[in-house]
């Protein structure tokens, strides 16, 4: 039996308040293997703190505790800072929401994604060149040895993610995680960049996590699905078996989606009271 990449058992974090800490993530259990798992959710329903606490991203005062978190045999809560390091990029790589806020704007795109290689590997300058190269060629970028030059305020969005897939691919990772990688990119753009990630995920044999809050996007790119609301997870299913989901939150997700040829006067708003109790 082939072990999972990931497991995960009773997963909490919380933020202090006011009024005492508030859990953000209420307890998440799941495993993932080599496989594709979409997280989807309204905002501030956890699905991103789930991807930063896998990580080990969540930062004081925040707090993030669980009864496992096994990573291909690693106990990532037994990890100390420095060996986080090592793993994050090498093993672990997060692609996040907006380029333009992940990339350092005083240093060229080049320069970044050979730090990403330099954290993790010993290599040549030439080599390192040449493989960065051949991953910008692979995130179809047609003229790598001009865009290596650039900063980031001198490329668009979409070409801003691409690099920031490049960078974060390039460590050759084991899982990618990607933070709602397409929402700020216009609509053209956005199936060329998931594409890319299915494409490259698939061709290494790479494991993803794919955070979104659109359900037909994430069943369209991923094997199994977790749909998440206020830190918990109310219901898991296969992809293809999200039109037959039964939970009345992702009922209410997939009925709130407008449709091309839509014939509705109004949108259907979510009638919480069916699953909280209020």
């Amino acid at each position: 039996m082939t072990l999972p990449l990931l497991e995960m058992e009773n997963l909490r974090v919380s933020f202090p308040t006011p009024s005492g800490r508030v859990d953000v993530v209420k307890g998440l259990s799941f495993t993932l293997g080599r496989e594709r798992l979409g997280i989807v959710g309204e905002s501030g329903s956890g699905k991103s703190m789930t991807g930063r606490a896998i990580m080990r991203l969540v930062r004081r005062p925040g707090q993030q505790i669980a009864d496992k978190m096994i990573f291909d045999g690693i106990d990532l809560q037994a990890q100390s800072e420095r060996e986080m390091r090592h793993l994050r990029g090498a093993r672990v790589s997060m692609v996040m929401q907006d380029p333009k806020f992940s990339l350092n704007p005083v240093m060229t795109v080049g320069a970044q994604i050979i730090e990403a290689l330099k954290t993790h590997e010993r290599l040549g300058r030439k080599d390192m060149k040449a493989r960065m190269i051949e991953m910008l060629h692979s995130v179809r970028i047609n003229d790598p040895e001009r865009v290596i030059n650039l900063y980031p305020h001198e490329v668009s969005g979409g070409m801003g993610q691409r690099i920031m897939i490049a960078m974060m691919l390039i460590p050759k990772p084991d899982l990618l995680i990607a933070d709602e990688p397409t929402s700020a990119l216009d609509v053209s753009v956005q199936a060329q960049v998931l594409e890319l990630i299915d494409e490259l995920v698939r061709d290494k044999g790479m494991s993803l996590i794919l955070i979104s809050h659109d359900l037909n996007l994430v069943a369209r790119y991923c094997d199994r699905i977790l749909v998440m609301h206020a830190g918990e997870v109310v219901e898991s299913c296969a992809a293809k078996d999200l039109h037959k989901a039964t939970h009345p939150y992702t009922r209410g997700l997939l009925a709130a989606v407008p449709k091309m040829e839509e014939d509705r006067d109004q949108l259907p708003v979510l009638d919480r009271s069916a699953w909280s109790g209020t």
